[in-house]
């Protein structure tokens, strides 16, 4: 075998291995919007992901295939892949995959991702495993002892698609250019392989809509997506009546109109708790998950500090949401919301909680007890708790109802659920946002019995204080 030969081989190894993981964590990413990132997700894909590709190891190693006919089979494989990674990795074509399960009555994120990964992420994994046994093959043919180079240029392809997709291209090129980058790599590793008149036409048939679907400008343009990067999709809604919708991640994270009102929970949050805070002395506000910077969005006068983990939203919010300027008083922190808590020593009058990973559901780290007592550390006496959540108001699913427990556990009695925009509790779906208001107060633990009712003297001293 000549060393040009091996080179090229070797060369087709590393790239299949770092095309499939720079392959898998896209898809991660761009599902995370709409079916979350918790265990039993992860695990369907990653489970999907390995098992189509542990079935192509072992086919590929049929001796039903002719040695002759292995470059001819790699180069159609490497360009089945690109058109694969094209279909299960641009985003338009995956929100429009979602949409139509949610349009046809699947809501279930189980089911979505099941059904995605049988679809669309069996046939690319299945390849990438079919691939590497035929290039082993090609390579045993002139020496039988390239067993652990192959693995070895395998898993470094991997590896370094791995931390370059993560680190470098989805932050400061953009998830839609890195897309197009894996697809345009399949396309080459086909053309290598197999450098023949077809294959150039079935690659460049793939390449262009590729490029032009996942291109800053369609993306713009046809979507309104502003930003998409590791962490988001921002995209900024314009209404012929002047009134504004920030989305993040297909979740609407804030609505403003002309006259400066907002959504019916911040809303709430603004006219119930912020506009009443006296006057006197300025107050400290952390809003964890900030959103379009709603909440306190005209108060000039308390201290804010906002927290999020995309370094993009205060830009994007002042240009093309908000439109203007934050005022001096608040603050923008660029943090994941637990170790902001965890490194801060401050405690704050009020805070808010509004922090959402796709759709409904807040990050799983952020709805456990652990997080909740983290919380409850930060809030003044006398302070208040604020916690933002999409849920069956009347409790008819489990996440409704053990969240509420594990609220209720954490916060005690002195707490509250309001609902702004009350939906029919008879009929219909009742899911909507619900405030769960927690006030850093003294209390008791005393009820009234048929044997003991004080009530008059309870009543008494509270009308006092009122007073």
């Amino acid at each position: 075998m000549s060393k040009k030969l091996r080179f090229w081989l070797i060369f087709l190894i590393f790239l299949n291995g770092y095309i499939s993981l720079s392959f898998e964590l896209i898809v991660l990413r761009q599902l995370a919007f709409w079916v979350g990132s918790s265990a039993v997700i992860t695990s369907i894909i990653m489970g999907t992901f390995l098992g189509f590709m542990s079935l192509g190891y072992f086919l590929g190693s049929s001796e039903k295939i002719p040695n002759k006919k292995i470059k001819t089979i790699l180069s159609a494989s490497f360009i089945i892949i690109a058109t694969f990674a094209c279909l299960a990795a641009s985003f338009p074509l995956v929100s429009g995959y979602f949409n139509w399960l949610l349009d046809h009555g699947v809501f279930s994120s189980v089911i979505q991702t099941f059904i995605f990964s049988f679809v669309l992420l069996s046939i690319g994994p299945f390849l990438f495993g079919f691939n590497t046994t035929l290039l082993s093959r090609y390579l045993h043919k002139y020496n039988t002892n390239y067993t652990g180079n192959i693995m070895a240029w395998d898993t470094i392809g991997s590896v370094v698609g791995s931390l370059l997709t993560t680190l470098l291209l989805m932050p400061f090129v953009g998830v839609n250019n890195t897309v197009s980058l894996i697809v345009l790599l399949a396309v080459l590793a086909a053309i290598i392989t197999h450098p023949k008149w077809w294959v150039m036409v079935f690659g460049a048939v793939i390449i262009i809509p590729t490029v032009i679907i996942n291109s800053d400008y369609v993306q713009r343009n046809r979507y309104g997506i502003l930003v998409n990067n590791a962490l988001s999709t921002i995209s900024v809604d314009e209404w012929f009546d002047g009134s504004r919708i920030l989305f993040m991640n297909q979740l609407p994270m804030s609505i403003m109109d002309d006259n400066g009102n907002t959504a019916m929970y911040a809303q709430a949050i603004n006219t119930m708790f912020i506009n009443t805070l006296p006057n006197d002395v300025p107050q400290n506000i952390l809003v964890l998950g900030a959103g379009g910077f709603s909440v306190g969005l005209h108060d000039t006068f308390n201290s804010y500090t906002y927290v999020d983990v995309e370094p993009t939203l205060k830009d994007i919010s002042e240009k093309y949401f908000l439109k203007y300027e934050l005022t001096p008083n608040k603050k923008f922190v660029v943090q994941d919301a637990s170790q902001f808590l965890k490194n801060t020593p401050d405690k704050y009058k009020i805070i808010v909680l509004d922090v959402f990973s796709n759709s409904y559901q807040i990050p799983e780290g952020l709805i456990t007890a652990e997080f909740m007592e983290r919380l409850k550390s930060h809030v003044d006496a006398d302070g208040v708790l604020i916690v933002n959540v999409i849920q069956s108001w009347t409790f008819k699913d489990k996440w409704s109802q053990v969240f509420d427990n594990t609220f209720r556990v954490v916060f005690g009695n002195n707490y509250t659920r309001y609902v702004p925009s009350m939906p029919n509790p008879w009929y219909g779906d009742d899911v909507t946002n619900v405030l769960y208001v927690w006030f850093n107060s003294e209390r008791t633990d005393r009820i009234y019995t048929i044997n003991r009712t004080p009530v008059v003297y309870d009543r008494y001293v509270d009308v006092l204080r009122v007073r």
